[in-house]
C-alpha cells in the first residue's frame, strides 16, 4: 500500500462523481461543509454524458414510488418525496437549459446530455466542492469518530463518507463493484446484483427470425411474473431489445417466458371480421405484411399459420390466430449482460440504512447512494431522479 506524509482533512468525502454523488456534494458543499469528491475516471458524469442517445433522459415528470424495485417497496419514498422531479426541473430552468417532453413524461435536453453535467459541476465549483480525478481508493477504516482513506494521490480524513460508485453496467465507462465491497467491509448485506434495463439473447428457432428482422420495431405490450409495458420491442441480431424488452427485463428471471402481444390498439377478430367483408380474396399474409412486415408475415406463415385466402378461414382458425398473436410466448436463454445494462438490479441492503439520510444504521457517518443500493427505476428517467433524491437526502445532513 502507498503511504503518504500528511494527512489532508475534510468534513465530506464522496467517492463517486456520477449523478448521485454530484448532487450530493453540491448540496452538502451549499451547507457550507468542506466536500472533496473522488472519482477514478479521467471524467466526471460519464454515464449522463451518454444517457438518452446523448440527450440525458434526466428524470420523469411522473415519478412515483411505484416505479422502482426493491426488496423493501417503501424505503424510496421518503426521499423521492423531499425531493422530486419538480425540484430538479427548477434547478434545470435556473440555469436556463432548454429541455422537452419525449413521451410518457421522459424529460430530455433539446441540446446535449452535457448540458446537464456542466449545470452540476457548476454547482459543485460554486459551492467550493472540490473535484479530484484520477483517483482510486486503497483502502478506508473508521477511527473514533472519523474515516481514514488511502488513495492512490494521498491520504484523507473525513468526518462523513458517502459511497456514490454506481453498479456494474457498463464497465466500458469504468464501473466496478467498489461500494458493494465496501458495504460488505462495514457488515452491510448486499444482494445478489444482475443485470436490469437489458435486452434478451435467443438461441432457440425463433434466433432467425430475430437475425432477418433486425432493426424493426413494433409497437407492442410485454408481459411477465405479473408486470406488463406498452412499447416498443426491436429484433436484433442478438434477440429482442426495445423499451418494453428493457423495462421487462427487470422483472424477469433465467428460465421464465415473457409474453408478447403484437396488436395491443386492435382486435384480431374484429380486423377479420373487416377485412373478410371488404376484401375476402386477400391472403392471410397479404394481410399480415401490411400489420407487422413482409419478411415477419413470411415466417409467421411458415412457423404458426396457413397461407390462405382470408374468406377460407374458420372461427377456430381465426381464434388460434388471435391467440398466437396475442400471448406470443418467448422464453429468452439470457440477457446480454452488463456490457449493455443501463442499470444494476440489486445492492445494498436498504433495510439497513436509514430512509431518510441514506446513512448505515451499522456506522455512524457512512452513506450509500444512487445505484449502489438496493432501489431501481424503470426506463425513462427514474434513475437519475432515484440518484437526484438519494444524493440530495445525503447531501442536507452529511
Amino acid at each position: 500500500m502507498q503511504k503518504h506524509g500528511a494527512v489532508e482533512k475534510v468534513d465530506v468525502v464522496v467517492v463517486g462523481a456520477g449523478a448521485a454523488g454530484l448532487m450530493c456534494a453540491m448540496t452538502a458543499g451549499a451547507r457550507g461543509r468542506s466536500v472533496r469528491l473522488l472519482d477514478h475516471a479521467n471524467k466526471p458524469g460519464k454515464k449522463i454524458l451518454m444517457s438518452g442517445g446523448g440527450r440525458c433522459n434526466f428524470t420523469n415528470m411522473f415519478a412515483e414510488p411505484e416505479n422502482f424495485i426493491s426488496h423493501n417497496s417503501h424505503f424510496c419514498k421518503s426521499a423521492l418525496a423531499r425531493y422530486t422531479q419538480w425540484d430538479f426541473i427548477a434547478l434545470v430552468a435556473t440555469h436556463g437549459i432548454a429541455y422537452h417532453e419525449k413521451k410518457l413524461g421522459q424529460l430530455f435536453c433539446d441540446n446535449k446530455a452535457s448540458d446537464i453535467l456542466n449545470m452540476l459541476l457548476k454547482e459543485c465549483s460554486d459551492a467550493g466542492v472540490k473535484l479530484q480525478l484520477n483517483t482510486s481508493v486503497l483502502s478506508i477504516r473508521k477511527e473514533d469518530d472519523h474515516f481514514h482513506l488511502e488513495t492512490d494521490q494521498q491520504a484523507i480524513d473525513c468526518e462523513s463518507l458517502v459511497i456514490a460508485t454506481g453498479g456494474l453496467s457498463i464497465p466500458t465507462m469504468g464501473a466496478t463493484g467498489f461500494g458493494y465491497k465496501v458495504a460488505e467491509q462495514f457488515g452491510h448485506k448486499v444482494y445478489p446484483t444482475r443485470a436490469g434495463l437489458v435486452p434478451f439473447v435467443v438461441t432457440d428457432s425463433l434466433k432467425a427470425l430475430c437475425t432477418e428482422m433486425s432493426g424493426a420495431s413494433l409497437d407492442a405490450i410485454v408481459s411477465c411474473n405479473g408486470t406488463s409495458f406498452r412499447e416498443n420491442i426491436l429484433f436484433t441480431h442478438r434477440g429482442l431489445s426495445g423499451p418494453a424488452i428493457l423495462q421487462i427485463s427487470s422483472y424477469w428471471n433465467v428460465g421464465d417466458k415473457i409474453e408478447i402481444n403484437l396488436s395491443p390498439a386492435q382486435s384480431i377478430a374484429d380486423w377479420f371480421a373487416s377485412e373478410k367483408e371488404t376484401r375476402p380474396n386477400a391472403e392471410l399474409k397479404t394481410l399480415l405484411s401490411e400489420k407487422f412486415t413482409k419478411k415477419m408475415a413470411a415466417w409467421m406463415c411458415e412457423k404458426w399459420f396457413v397461407n390462405k385466402p382470408i374468406k377460407q378461414l374458420n372461427a377456430p382458425e381465426i381464434t388460434q390466430i388471435e391467440q398466437q398473436l396475442t400471448s406470443w410466448s418467448v422464453t429468452p436463454s439470457g440477457t446480454e449482460g452488463y456490457r449493455t445494462a443501463e442499470v444494476t438490479m440489486g445492492g445494498v441492503n436498504t433495510d439497513e440504512l436509514s430512509s431518510k439520510t441514506m446513512m448505515s444504521n451499522k456506522v455512524g457517518g457512512l452513506y450509500f447512494i444512487g445505484e449502489v443500493v438496493d432501489v431501481t427505476g424503470w426506463l425513462g428517467g427514474f434513475n437519475f431522479q432515484w440518484s437526484w433524491a438519494s444524493g440530495h437526502a445525503a447531501g442536507e445532513v452529511v
